[in-house]
């Protein structure tokens, strides 16, 4: 059997932020925490380059010009959080490319699973405008590649992040070609995600924003995978699941305020695990935020453990959780009547 395969690219870490959240030694600990759990059976590949047609499937071709131009100009700061180097622009075309190869490998079946660990991570990245530390978004570019590309029919992309990924969410908000679930702390940056956004025009109710409070930890965000969006893959049937897999809800991460803990992140795993592999759905991750280095590190090691255990593990008992239930109450009322028959 093949092994799952983990890509990265050393670009990574030449994308130069200096003293800033979004460092490279976000990635350094998480390479320390693989190798200390002796490579978790993950096979390592280096990421190619997205295209710049690639990357305009989701992009205006200013803004892919824009943060080439910048870069080759010796780098600079787009806004108060999100600077880029003179190596930045390569290190975006590999996190992009990343998550186009991690999409292919599973839709091809040359690999279970994959996962993409690359910075700059990319969920706020807006068509036009680079922002909250992306240049590009990384699981926006791999989506459309897949359904234009890939034949994929239809993607979810859940994002598990704390912060809202406000660039999926608006790229993808008039097509029902891809069904966006987010779970996001709020009040918190960028400001957006509310519940009651949920796309326009086709892609009205293809947007599911699932805001917590803070202090949110474990029992809230294992319920709103499990109520919600595993029901979610049920009633979509997309062809392809990616995960913008966030780590910055973690209880340690200094950029929010949720309380997650490793095992909460293993847990979520686990049952989108089993919620694709009940419906021989391909499934593949990319990483997006994580502050706090050892937190990152252990709780992405925890996520590569569970997909790429063999057999799978169980997912873990999920106990009722009230916002999880009025949230799979008002979608029942809206675009998903299913949910309401969804199990306990």
């Amino acid at each position: 059997m093949a092994a799952p395969v983990l890509l990265s690219h050393p670009s990574s870490l030449r994308h130069d932020t200096g003293a800033h959240p979004e460092r490279g030694e976000r990635l350094v600990a998480v390479e320390r925490e693989i190798e200390a759990r002796g490579g978790l059976g993950w096979e390592r590949r280096e990421s190619p380059a997205a295209t710049v047609e690639q990357l305009e499937g989701v992009h205006t071709a200013a803004h892919v010009e824009r943060i080439r131009a910048l870069c080759e100009a010796g780098g600079g700061a787009i806004d108060a959080d999100t600077l880029v180097s003179r190596d930045s622009y390569e290190a975006a075309l590999h996190a992009a490319g990343g998550a186009i190869a991690a999409s292919e490998l599973v839709l091809s079946g040359a690999a279970p699973c994959a996962f993409s660990a690359h910075r700059p991570p990319g969920h706020h990245a807006e068509a036009g405008r680079a922002m909250g530390f992306c240049l590009f978004n990384n699981v926006a570019v791999a989506a459309r590649h897949a359904l234009d590309a890939l034949g994929a029919g239809r993607v979810l992309v859940l994002d598990w992040d704390v912060h809202h990924g406000n660039g999926t969410n608006d790229i993808f908000a008039a097509t029902d070609e891809v069904l966006f679930v987010s779970i996001h702390e709020s009040p918190l940056y960028p400001g957006t995600g509310s519940a009651d956004d949920l796309g326009h025009g086709r892609g009205e109710g293809y947007t599911v924003n699932l805001p917590v409070p803070a202090r949110s930890g474990d029992d809230v965000w294992l319920a709103l995978v499990d109520r919600v969006v595993a029901p979610l893959i049920g009633c979509y049937e997309p062809g392809l699941v990616l995960v913008s897999a966030g780590y910055d809800a973690h209880a340690e991460d200094p950029l929010a305020g949720c309380l997650v803990t490793d095992a909460g992140f293993a847990g979520m795993a686990a049952l989108v695990r089993a919620a694709c592999e009940e419906r021989g759905i391909p499934l593949a991750g990319v990483l997006e935020g994580g502050y706090a280095g050892s937190a990152l590190a252990r709780s992405v090691a925890e996520t590569l453990a569970v997909w790429g255990a063999v057999p799978a593990p169980a997912p873990p008992p999920v106990a009722s959780d009230a916002l999880a239930l009025r949230a799979q109450e008002r979608l029942a009322r809206g675009a998903w009547p299913a949910l309401g028959h969804a199990s306990a």
